[in-house]
């Protein structure tokens, strides 16, 4: 008896562990942090690089905390916050961050750099040849691929018989072991590098061409596929003045710290600059410009109507659809909503590319099925209509969708009530379906305005803008802000990326301000309703 009451009141052993699983944890996590230090390392050389000790502080800084976190077993809800937290930071805070940033600078063609490099461009655009010229038997290769990747000029200098690898950063100095050299001096190999034959030399021929190995005296340029020569550069930067002086006329262009360029006495700025911060500069050419402030007015007055008409339009014709297909009298209601569904379920690159075909004023179907003879891009007026139209059909079966889903989850009941207390279909529709919809659809019609306000592809692949009045080629008639912003940052008048980034930061306050209220709106609605 005394065994048994001492076998009871002894602790239950701990069950033995089953072993399912016991590496499999310590393995994911080994390599996942194996990734994050070879990411990191990889990282690491391109910043080390380019000297930003900043950004490899941060990087740094960065694995190691990633490693304390993952290998201590503490702080286990940061575990799982930690990664989310990095990925907005990576796809949302930082492009934001560095779009905000350009908008505060003169980044745009020919202000992409820094000085030194507006310098260096400047002197190797005017390089001529004189008499007396070096030349140079010329090898060009590439580090990378043949046809892709960058050149570089292997020249040997005739006296010394050096080689040297030149590209548009300039001259470094091969060892004589690393290279084969013929009697002409020619090179037949080089270590890390793949030299091109004739075929795809010629291939390349023109980025052959335009490039210019910067020397203290000028540039070295090509001279056929075989041959080289060192240029006297037309004009020079003289650092006492901080100018670059023609030297052949003695005319001098003084750097301008607050354009980022090099003007003359008479106004005369040279294209090639250097970027800087201009401030709120961008920002006020949308309003002091007159050439801007007016054609971007009417855009953005069309392009609030634009995403009104469509978010507006394609929710009344989506809950029409849906209104009359929740009867359940409607006999084939699937294949009915199959049908309706049929244009979402399509390519919306594709069928606006078969819309816009569709409204050609010679052979397309609307005008021969409606016997119509207008130029739908051809004026202002019909080619917005012909937009807001193809957006209806494009954008009503999502509609149909949510408001079909959200008419579901309204009880029976309450149309009943309605009915039994004496209202009419209109009634019932007015005081309790409609209000009760209206609380689960307007965040979704709040990201579909938001959707339709920066709606690219609806402008671009059937419009592209146009039509385009006469004194503005960058500015048309069915241009949404997010088009006009493409064409500042892409056009092929010059990109004015610095612009284009506070149209941008101009685009997000609009849509953020709109939403906020329409959420304010929404709650009220949701404490009515509750």
């Amino acid at each position: 008896m005394t065994a048994l009451l001492e076998r009871k009141s002894a602790p239950a052993e701990a069950p033995e562990p089953s072993g399912r699983g016991g590496l499999a944890g310590p393995l994911v996590k080994v390599a996942l942090l194996g990734l994050v230090a070879g990411l990191a390392v990889w990282a690491a050389f391109p910043l080390i690089a380019e000297r930003a000790w900043p950004g490899l502080a941060v990087l740094v800084a960065a694995t190691a905390g990633l490693f304390y976190l993952y290998t201590s077993r503490r702080h286990i809800p940061a575990k799982y916050l930690i990664p989310g937290t990095l990925f907005l930071v990576v796809f949302q805070l930082f492009p934001v961050g560095y779009t905000a940033a350009t908008a505060f600078t003169n980044f745009s063609d020919g202000h992409r750099g820094d000085k030194r490099e507006a310098v260096v461009a400047i002197q190797t655009a005017s390089v001529t040849r004189v008499p007396g010229s070096a030349e140079y038997a010329l090898t060009v290769a590439t580090t990378g691929d043949p046809a892709t990747g960058p050149l570089t000029f292997l020249v040997t200098d005739p006296a010394t018989r050096v080689v040297s690898a030149g590209t548009a950063d300039g001259l470094t100095r091969l060892p004589a072991g690393d290279v084969t050299v013929t009697a002409t001096g020619r090179v037949t190999a080089a270590a890390g590098y793949t030299l091109l034959n004739g075929g795809q030399a010629s291939a390349r021929s023109r980025e052959i061409t335009d490039l210019a190995v910067p020397t203290p005296g000028g540039a070295i340029r090509s001279q056929g596929l075989s041959r080289a020569y060192e240029g006297k550069a037309g004009r020079a930067y003289d650092a006492g003045c901080d100018c670059i002086r023609d030297t052949t006329t003695g005319k001098t262009w003084t750097a301008d710290e607050r354009v980022g360029a090099f003007v003359a006495a008479d106004g005369e700025r040279l294209a090639q600059g250097w970027r800087v911060g201009v401030g709120l500069s961008n920002f006020t050419r949308l309003v002091t410009d007159a050439a801007i402030s007016g054609p971007f007015a009417r855009t953005l007055i069309w392009n609030l109507f634009f995403a009104l008409a469509s978010t507006g339009g394609t929710f009344v014709l989506g809950l029409g659809c849906a209104l009359a297909l929740h009867s359940p009298r409607v006999r084939g209601r699937g294949l009915y909503r199959t049908l309706l569904v049929l244009p979402y379920a399509m390519p919306s690159f594709a069928m606006l590319l078969v819309w816009r075909d569709m409204f050609n004023t010679d052979f397309g179907l609307v005008n021969n099925l409606f016997g119509l003879d207008v130029d739908w891009f051809g004026g202002a007026a019909s080619a917005r209509v012909a937009v807001i139209l193809v957006q209806l059909w494009l954008g009503y079966p999502y509609m149909f969708l949510v408001a079909t889903g959200a008419l579901q989850a309204i009880p029976p009941e309450l149309s009943e009530a309605s009915r039994i207390d004496g209202a009419t279909p209109w009634q019932s529709l007015k005081r309790v379906t409609l209000p009760l919809l209206l609380v689960a659809l307007t965040p979704l019609l709040i990201s579909s305005f938001a959707f339709n306000f920066n709606n690219f592809n609806a402008i671009y692949l059937t419009t592209e803008g146009a039509p385009f009045p006469a004194d503005n080629p960058a500015n048309g008639a069915t241009d949404l802000l997010i088009t006009y912003t493409y064409r500042l940052a892409f056009g092929g008048s010059g990109a004015q990326y610095g612009f284009a980034a506070a149209v941008s930061i101009f685009i997000f306050v609009i849509v953020a301000v709109i939403s906020m209220v329409s959420f304010r709106r929404t709650r009220r609605q949701e404490e009515v309703y509750s």
